[in-house]
Order: C-alpha cells, then sequence, then structure tokens
C-alpha cells in the first residue's frame, strides 16, 4: 500500500515538473520565469526523494541503501532549496507585473 503513495506522488510530482516548465519557457517576465524554473525544481527534487523512498520499500540490499540514502538526500534538499527559492522570487512577481504593463 506504501508503494502506492509513493507511486503517485511520483507520477504527480512529474505532472507538476511538466506544468511548470512549461510555464517557464512560454513566460516573457525574468522574475516570473525563474519562479517557475524553482517551482519546477522543487517538484524535481520530491520527484527524486519520493523515488529513493520507493526503492527502499521494493528491494533491500546494501546497494539500495546506500544509493537511495543518495536520492533521498539530494532530491530533499532540491526541493527545500528551491521552494525557498520560490518563495523568494514570489515577492516580487506582482511588482514585476505592474512595471511591465
Amino acid at each position: 500500500m506504501l508503494n502506492f503513495i509513493f507511486v503517485f506522488l511520483i507520477i504527480v510530482s512529474i505532472v507538476f515538473y511538466l506544468y511548470y516548465k512549461t510555464k517557464q519557457f512560454r513566460s516573457n517576465l525574468p522574475i516570473q520565469r525563474n519562479w517557475y524554473k524553482s517551482l519546477a525544481s522543487s517538484s524535481l527534487g520530491v520527484l527524486v526523494a519520493s523515488f529513493g523512498l520507493n526503492q527502499l520499500l521494493l528491494f533491500q540490499s546494501t546497494v539500495t541503501y546506500i544509493v537511495a540514502a543518495l536520492f533521498i538526500l539530494l532530491g530533499g534538499a532540491l526541493a527545500i532549496y528551491n521552494f525557498k527559492a520560490s518563495k523568494h522570487y514570489h515577492q516580487f512577481l506582482e511588482e514585476e507585473r505592474e512595471l511591465n504593463k
């Protein structure tokens, strides 16, 4: 049952990653583009971390534990860093929209 939750989380994070990447490419404003880029990278971090957690459930070997730990740490760091970056860029979105009318 827990495996299905991680698979669902992987699929949802892929969808959000693709959605934010397309929004990034279609955006004309630089701060808005960076905001979408950080949201997409945050979704990618969730994808990598949930993939690592899913591998821990499926396989039990020493190599799997090492690789899954790397995936979890890297994905968690990527998600947290880019979530903070998206909060930073979100502050300036309205100002940028008003300046570029």
